[in-house]
């Protein structure tokens, strides 16, 4: 009987917690991302990735948290397209307080089924540049603006007239307006101090989607972040203008350090290393290529200054080559501010270089100036012991080495343990005196 009690006792507390779990699990549930950078093809497969996430877990929404000065054209409309066919809703919320929705950013939240946007945030300035950092021509500028005008317009044809004249000046005229303006002209839907703000307010919201229209139930919803991989931050890292210049700098360093003293493998590995890495990170970033000719240059007259010694002078010539060469191809005009690479690291890098090559010249200077150490050539003055007395012939140690020796004409005579001294060297025979 008492057996039976407890065996009654277990079932009912499993069924209790049974319950209780699947109460738990009916809540419905948030994937919060946070997209803090440029619109670079890394964050695009953050975007996916994220989006996968929520269908695979039945999430009610999917929220990215956006803060970015803009970036790549084509990565915007690929990550506006994954966000419209997306199963699950997608809220675009322009966040935490001070952040930009800048350039690409700007479309990217027009494209969320709701978007919303912190206080003191900032939306616009959304007008195309040429990949390589110029100013686009009349005709191509003309072609990518209207291109984009059109796929604002789609985006924001549910908000009224003055959301869409908002959104094509953005556009036109590289306008960026606070959050409580994006409010007013109803560009975007709510403006929210956090992400629960934004979730109560979000609660029986309506929205469109490609299945229809639905309200959001955010009532006792439950949040999960969807933390950026370490993968996905690598990549990103590796778009910082930053980086990609030092890993150009030290890769053609450790190249050319390489092929002037060849042998060994060290430099050769790192240097292909942080060239595959930087070319990487120049191929998303806007830059210019021409300043891969000044780069080239000044490596070639530090090269140059050490097997043909100048005396600093094309070291010197060097260092402003790799400076002028830098800033055209990361700083050229039109280049995005956040693009750019940071002026005194360029200098500092600069002078590092010039102040390491101009060590390499003192050291070959000295190396030719200093007298023979090794050889034949090196063994008048030095001393030794002689081995036996020494006259028209005999054996004397220098060093570590016994040789055959001959007393120098005018000398005085040398017996055996005498200290002596080289005075000239004759075929396989030194000629020695008594020290």
């Amino acid at each position: 009987m008492k057996l039976i009690r407890i065996t009654l006792l277990t079932l009912l507390l499993a069924l209790g917690f049974s319950s209780l779990a699947g109460a738990q699990n009916d809540k419905p549930l948030a994937i919060v991302m946070t997209a803090e950078g440029p619109i670079v093809p890394p964050m695009r497969e953050y975007f996916q990735r994220g989006i996968q996430t929520a269908e695979q877990r039945d999430a009610e929404l999917l929220i990215i948290e956006l803060n970015t000065p803009g970036g790549s054209v084509d990565t915007m409309l690929d990550i506006i397209q994954d966000i419209r066919s997306s199963e699950v809703p997608v809220v675009v919320y322009v966040a935490p307080k001070n952040a930009i929705a800048g350039s690409a950013g700007a479309l990217i939240t027009m494209a969320g089924h709701a978007s919303a946007m912190a206080p003191d945030t900032v939306i616009g300035a959304a007008s195309p540049i040429q990949g390589s950092g110029e100013n686009m021509q009349s005709t191509l500028e003309s072609k990518v603006k209207e291109t984009l005008k059109a796929k604002a317009r789609s985006l924001v044809e549910n908000r009224g007239e003055e959301a869409t004249r908002l959104a094509e000046a953005m556009i036109d005229d590289a306008t960026a307006v606070t959050a409580k303006e994006a409010l007013d002209a109803k560009l975007i839907d709510f403006i929210a101090d956090d992400t629960e703000d934004l979730l109560q307010a979000l609660d029986g919201f309506k929205i469109k989607t490609e299945d229809g229209e639905r309200a959001l139930n955010t009532e006792n919803i439950v949040t999960e972040n969807l933390e950026i991989s370490f993968i996905e931050q690598l990549l990103l890292t590796l778009t910082d203008p930053n980086i990609a210049f030092l890993l150009l700098a030290i890769g053609v360093q450790a190249i050319l350090i390489e092929i002037s003293s060849p042998g060994g493998w060290v430099a050769g590995f790192i240097g292909a290393v942080c060239l595959t890495l930087a070319i990487y990170g120049m191929g998303v970033l806007t830059v210019n290529w021409f300043g891969l000719i000044f780069l080239l240059i000044a490596f070639v007259l530090f090269i140059l200054d050490i097997k043909a010694p100048t005396h600093g002078a094309l070291t010197t010539a060097g260092v402003a080559s790799f400076i002028v060469g830098a800033l055209v191809l990361f700083n050229s005009p039109g280049t995005p501010q956040f693009q750019r690479v940071s002026v005194p690291l360029v200098v500092g890098m600069g002078i590092f270089l010039g102040l390491l090559f101009f060590g390499i010249l003192l050291i070959a200077l000295r190396a030719q100036r200093r007298p023979v150490q090794t050889g034949s050539e090196s063994l008048p003055g030095k001393t030794g012991s002689a081995k036996t007395a020494v006259g028209s012939e005999g054996q004397v140690q220098v060093g570590s080495e016994l040789w055959s020796a001959e007393k120098a004409e005018g000398s005085e005579p040398i017996g055996k343990g005498d200290p002596i001294e080289v005075v000239e060297v004759r075929g396989l025979r030194l000629i020695v005196r008594k020290k």
